[in-house]
């Protein structure tokens, strides 16, 4: 389902229309409707999604050593996700920005400074050692989440402003992302920012502007298969999970704690500080619960990747867990935000 193809309804509380959930989120594409089955799709989406890489997660825990090879694997898995991700994208996806720049703007500049300053804090505040300080500090930096966009509309937040800031977080990453994880992160570990930029034109950049050509030039076919794209994708994320935390099952054991409490915080704090800076901006409830998921959600996925090419898997540690937990979070936040609405209703 394209993002053009959006319910006619209108909220009764925010008058904005309610919008089905986009194609690029870790989700079979629902109704295009608005309607309760759009929602189970939604809600089937953040609820397996997770658990799928919380078992890959915990199968790597388990049994690392037939996975510890894989790490190689990871960027190449991580086009296959992106390249899925531009393959979901349409023409209205990029006009739309052009029609709410200012909002998009406020949204990849909340981005880019809550979450990757957070990230800083957190990590000087709990002293983490350096491999895990640079890999929280690195999800920081990363563009935001895949599943960012479904949750916002579980949420019945602005979803075409949550692709838009999501687009655009993706498209800036190569210039954004590695300059700021030297700024950051250069005080615990050698960042070599010129060599991150690359790795990201090639494993990010590349495979979505790819995925968009090809949607372009072969869209009557693509819309066949875009039922099984994103689970393409959450099976993918998946086995980067799974890489992960074979490469790191040794540290987890000795520094899980420390771990989950950084993201956790992390991430709860992102949230909020988002809600906050769509509230500060006037754009509103559904701008504003937008705002809160595409701050405090992140490609954790690139996060990972770059971790384990330039630093160790150790500092990919943080990426793998906050996979797992940013979907949990904000499959509870969309949860709670959905149903305040209805009752204001």
């Amino acid at each position: 389902m394209s993002h053009e193809q959006t319910d006619q309804q209108t909220d009764q509380q925010t008058g904005q229309p309610t919008e089905a959930p986009p194609a690029t989120a870790p989700a079979p594409p629902a109704p295009e409707d608005g309607s309760p089955a759009a929602d189970r799709a939604a809600r089937l989406a953040v609820t397996v999604f997770p658990l799928l890489v919380l078992a890959a997660g915990a199968l790597g825990l388990a049994l690392p050593s037939p996975f510890t090879g894989w790490a190689p694997a990871v960027p190449y898995l991580l086009g296959v996700v992106m390249f899925s991700m531009g393959l979901t994208l349409t023409l209205p996806d990029f006009t739309a920005v052009a029609k709410r720049p200012w909002a998009v703007a406020i949204g990849l500049v909340a981005h880019y400074v809550i979450m990757p300053g957070l990230g800083w804090l957190i990590a000087t505040v709990l002293d983490l050692p350096p491999q895990l300080a640079a890999g929280v500090i690195l999800v920081g930096c990363a563009p935001s989440g895949t599943a960012s966009n479904v949750v916002t509309y579980l949420a019945r937040g602005d979803v075409a402003l949550s692709v838009s800031v999501a687009t655009v977080s993706t498209l800036v990453a190569p210039l954004v992302t590695p300059p700021l994880t030297l700024l950051l992160a250069d005080q615990f570990l050698h960042v070599d920012a010129g060599a991150m930029v690359t790795d990201i034109l090639k494993t990010v950049l590349a495979p979505v502007l790819l995925g968009v050509l090809v949607r372009l030039v072969a869209s009557r076919y693509i819309d066949k298969v875009l039922r099984v794209l994103p689970w393409v994708s959450a099976v993918t994320i998946a086995v980067i999970v799974l890489t992960v935390v074979a490469g790191s099952a040794r540290l987890i054991m000795d520094a899980a704690a420390l771990v989950f409490v950084a993201v956790i915080l992390h991430n709860g704090l992102g949230l909020a500080l988002g809600y906050a800076s769509g509230k500060l901006a006037r754009l509103g409830r559904p701008g504003s619960r937008a705002m809160a998921f595409e701050v405090g959600m992140q490609n954790s996925g690139l996060a990972a990747s770059l971790a384990t090419a330039h630093f160790s898997p150790a500092a990919a540690l943080p990426a793998a867990v906050f996979s797992v937990w940013h979907n949990i979070s904000g499959a509870l936040a969309a949860a709670w935000m959905g149903r305040s609405s209805r009752r204001a209703e």
